[in-house]
């Protein structure tokens, strides 16, 4: 019987390397000239520190280019609030990884509510499905991913 996990990991080597490519970008770009900005890679969280607010959400856009030119989802990334000091500005990026039991059931839900051939089984921080036809898994990962439900979720373990 097939079966296939559904997950939501990232690779945190990618994650550095796109922080390390920002910086680069960071130090190249004209409107930073004369400006103190950086990216500090604290494993698995990014601190972005900035002069100004607009510096921050230009860092942040430029982070999720390098995200998604490394080929990581910037679904994973999440903001936290931005803290003000002085004349800094400072803002912690998280990258989510495992799925959250409350996201895990509106998964759950909405293969149910497509009364698909299949049973999904909520399993720790991610999600086995198994059903009797492959086409059936495949129509599965396409309804994952057109559900609008603001987290990268991969498949692995496709088994047959």
């Amino acid at each position: 019987m097939p079966s296939m996990d559904v997950v939501s990991e990232i690779n945190l080597e990618e994650v550095r390397n796109a922080v390390e490519n920002a910086s680069k970008e960071l130090s190249r770009r004209y409107d930073f000239n004369n400006v103190e900005a950086s990216f500090e890679w604290k494993k698995p969280n990014v601190v972005i520190k900035a002069e100004g607010d607009f510096h921050i959400k230009q860092m942040c856009d430029m982070l999720r280019s390098q995200l998604t030119k490394r080929k990581v989802d910037a679904k994973a990334m999440t903001m936290g609030s931005t803290d003000h000091s002085g004349k800094t500005f400072t803002q912690n990026v998280t990258f989510q990884e495992g799925i959250e039991q409350d996201v895990a059931k509106k998964v759950v839900k909405l293969i149910k509510a497509e009364k698909l051939k299949v049973q999904a089984a909520i399993q720790g921080d991610k999600l086995r499905v198994t059903g009797k036809k492959r086409d059936e898994l495949q129509a599965v990962m396409r309804l994952i991913r057109e559900a609008d439900l603001e987290q990268s979720f991969q498949f692995n373990n496709f088994k047959d």
